[in-house]
């Protein structure tokens, strides 16, 4: 299991002493992950969770539950059950309750001051989804390495997946050479499940090609280091560079989703519109899920104030001392009572002068869904800006689009990493004031 421990030396920061949480099933792919993980952490002295979700969706899901515990308790590792409750989906079921999995251990794991969640996926379940994807269902390739697909329950944290170089029969061979035994989920020979169809598939011998998203992922990468990230919550996009490029579209709704504090991407066949307007030169506004792009000389990328409108709500109340997340794209903490936070548009005018020209210079698309905190006896205030005022602020701030943008662009490839590579850009530089001559 060399490979695996290699892969937790690669992407884990052995000095770090907060702790790195597992995503344990009491499976023998999560209990192989959970004892490497062990072995890992043992010799850095880091410490351990194990998380087990119960989706309640199996009759003895409660007792794999307990028995995870058990196990966990036995290996000296923290563990903290999870519950999926609540009305489940009448169709869909796989898909919601992966997404309801991975809001779960987020929540959780940054509850516990985690920054990484490890999942015991393998060779094998890559295979799987290949087949399945061969079969029309629409699957990605999975990383070793990635930022946790759900917003904002996920914000700040990464999936690492160690033993997706391993498979499943090895581990098992593993396992019972130690006298382990592990839980069988009778789910994976339902086979009116496209994996365990596409489990029997590989079983009986079918091995399909599998794609590699490294060269992509660096190319992208390598995009996104040209981009620059704007405090107030926008991103600038090369234009120049988008034309041709084989990232470009990935880049384009990576950013809109970024920007409008959104989980999911915008629609591609809207995206791939968009892209074709871009490379033939047209200057344009248009909206890409949720985002506004205004297409100069380079994408000003903005997000749209009338979002609020449909999504909602418009005013958040701000508890004290408690982060509240409000767009998708700010996180706000109140120091004082009665505050609360709504879009700035149409409480601009109210704003105190200096806040007033420092929003002037702001390009005109972004400046209606900047943050507005009401309630605080003087009159409305921007944070972005009062930032810089003695005796303010009474609301903290702290902006998501840029570390977002940064790992779902794969600018950062291990714990605790910070990018210096992507241009930041803010209100105390000359150049923001010159924002029309690059082309907004």
């Amino acid at each position: 299991m060399r490979r695996a421990l290699d892969a937790l030396d690669r992407r884990l920061d052995s000095a770090a002493r907060t702790p790195v949480a597992v995503a344990f099933s009491g499976g023998s792919d999560s209990l192989s992950l959970l004892l490497l993980a062990k072995c890992w952490a043992d010799r850095c002295g880091r410490p351990l969770l194990a998380l087990t979700v119960d989706h309640g969706l199996q009759p003895g899901s409660g007792a794999w539950t307990q028995t995870a515990r058990q196990t966990a308790e036995r290996l000296g590792v923290d563990f903290r059950a999870l519950a999926w409750r609540g009305e489940k989906p009448v169709s869909g079921i796989p898909a919601a309750a992966r997404t309801a999995r991975h809001r779960l251990l987020g929540e959780a794991a940054r509850q516990a001051g985690a920054g990484v969640i490890l999942f015991g996926h393998t060779l094998d379940d890559q295979l799987e989804n290949a087949l399945m994807r061969g079969a029309g269902h629409r699957l990605g390739v999975m990383r070793d390495w990635s930022p946790s697909p759900v917003w904002p329950e996920g914000r700040g944290l990464f999936h690492c997946r160690p033993l997706l170089t391993e498979r499943r029969g090895d581990l098992m061979a593993w396992l019972a050479g130690q006298g382990l035994t592990w839980i069988e989920d009778p789910a994976n020979k339902d086979l009116n499940s496209p994996r365990a169809r596409a489990r029997l598939q590989l079983r009986a011998g079918e091995a399909p090609s599998l794609a590699s998203g490294g060269p992509g992922e660096d190319a992208m990468a390598r995009l996104a280091r040209r981009c620059t990230a704007f405090e107030w919550g926008g991103l600038a996009l090369p234009r120049r560079l988008l034309a041709g490029h084989g990232q470009a579209m990935r880049l384009l709704q990576a950013a809109a989703a970024c920007v409008a504090g959104r989980q999911a991407l915008g629609r591609p066949d809207r995206a791939h519109a968009l892209l074709g307007r871009i490379e033939a030169g047209e200057t344009f506004v248009a909206t890409l899920g949720g985002a506004r792009i205004e297409a100069g000389r380079d994408l000003l990328v903005t997000r749209e104030a009338g979002e609020f409108d449909r999504t909602g709500p418009a005013v958040l109340a701000l508890p004290v001392g408690q982060a509240v997340m409000w767009d998708g794209r700010f996180e706000l903490t109140a120091r004082h009572e009665g505050l609360s936070v709504s879009p700035l548009r149409g409480h601009a005018a109210r704003l105190k002068p200096e806040q007033r020209e420092a929003l002037g210079r702001m390009p005109a698309g972004g400046r209606g869904a900047l943050p507005a905190v009401l309630g605080s006896g003087s009159g409305p205030y921007c944070p972005i800006f009062s930032e810089r005022e003695s005796g303010e602020p009474s609301v903290g701030l702290y902006g998501w689009v840029r570390p977002r943008f940064e790992a779902v662009c794969g600018l950062l490839q291990k714990e605790g990493e910070s990018s210096p590579a992507l241009l930041m850009a803010n209100l105390r530089k000359p150049s923001y004031v010159s924002v029309e001559a690059k082309g907004f």
